[in-house]
């Protein structure tokens, strides 16, 4: 059974791959993946070590939407471990390392390009750019289009901007692209496609984060609105699980859409929400692949600050 085999090297690569970096819902997913057992079984074994965790709250944590606080439901990761036949503590370091103690909540997991933003890698590379922290522009509505690739992996990005300036003389928009885990940015292509040309790139390799001045070669009035678009090529890191979007202030319209390969296609998808990087992940909810497109997507009328994102679980 060469297929059977080759399924389960990859889903064990991810697994290692999940325990050394996380977060926790990554990790737990991939360990429960790697070991083909539905959430009734996993629920079934922790009932046998005297834990009750319920199939939703399993389904939370695999999926970002909630954590593990209480001290019963610690004790059910502790026990997951075991059941997983994971290393011990590896779990529940995750927890630790994202915000959680295992002694009690503190606070909620962080995204890791929240994370990345966190660092001051994005206000340095903006800084070399002479991009100020306001660019001048008002977004009116921002469509985004993602393609996973036959590797599952996040192959390109196609973003198309509707802004309108807000003071005088702009002319540039700086795109800013953060790869998955493990991405290499400089051997991304950033594509100027529409009303825009591509002006100075700089990157941060250790984070992946690449950001691409895009020129105008026009200068905007307050009040001016206008429309361009562009690419990135990454297909440089591994396997990937979600995109996520921040938004430091209100605004326009929003529309994320992911398209799969049809030789990787995921087996749920889901939307959900943060309204800051410490919170939890709020208004999840399932999402229904489209048949012969493969896709999925989210709308969002009008945009509030905080982050917005679609996740997706492969076998």
């Amino acid at each position: 059974m060469p297929h059977a085999t080759q399924h389960a090297d990859v889903a064990t690569a991810e697994l290692d791959s999940a325990l050394r970096g996380g977060p926790f819902h990554v990790a737990l997913r991939a360990a429960i993946a790697a070991r083909g057992l539905p959430l009734q079984r996993v629920q079934h074994h922790l009932s046998r070590h005297g834990v009750k965790v319920g199939v939703t709250s399993l389904s939370y944590w695999q999926q970002g939407a909630r954590r593990p606080q209480r001290p019963e439901s610690l004790r059910a990761v502790r026990a997951l471990e075991e059941i997983l036949e994971l290393p011990e503590e590896s779990l529940i370091r995750l927890l630790a390392d994202s915000g959680e103690s295992p002694s009690g909540p503190r606070s909620a997991a962080r995204s890791y390009r929240s994370l990345v933003e966190a660092s001051g890698v994005l206000d340095q590379l903006l800084a070399e750019l002479d991009c100020p922290p306001d660019g001048g522009l008002h977004t009116l509505g921002h469509h985004e289009r993602l393609r996973i690739g036959a590797r599952r992996e996040l192959a390109e990005r196609e973003s198309h901007h509707i802004v309108r300036a807000h003071r005088d003389g702009v002319d540039r928009f700086v795109a800013v692209h953060h790869g998955d885990r493990g991405a290499t940015p400089e051997l991304m292509r950033v594509q100027a496609l529409e009303n825009c040309r591509m002006g100075r790139i700089r990157w941060h390799r250790d984070t992946g984060v690449l950001a691409a001045e895009l020129l105008f070669d026009t200068r905007l009035r307050a009040g001016d609105t206008f429309l361009f678009r562009y690419g990135v090529e990454d297909g440089t890191a591994g396997v990937s699980r979600e995109y996520v979007r921040g938004f430091d202030s209100p605004g326009g319209q929003y529309a994320l859409q992911v398209c799969f390969d049809a030789a990787a296609v995921p087996v749920r998808c889901h939307r959900f929400a943060q309204h800051s990087a410490a919170a939890p992940r709020s208004g999840c909810h399932d999402l229904v692949l489209s048949g012969r497109h493969r896709s999925v997507h989210l709308v969002e009328p009008r945009l509030r600050a905080g982050f917005l994102g679609i996740g997706w679980d492969w076998e």
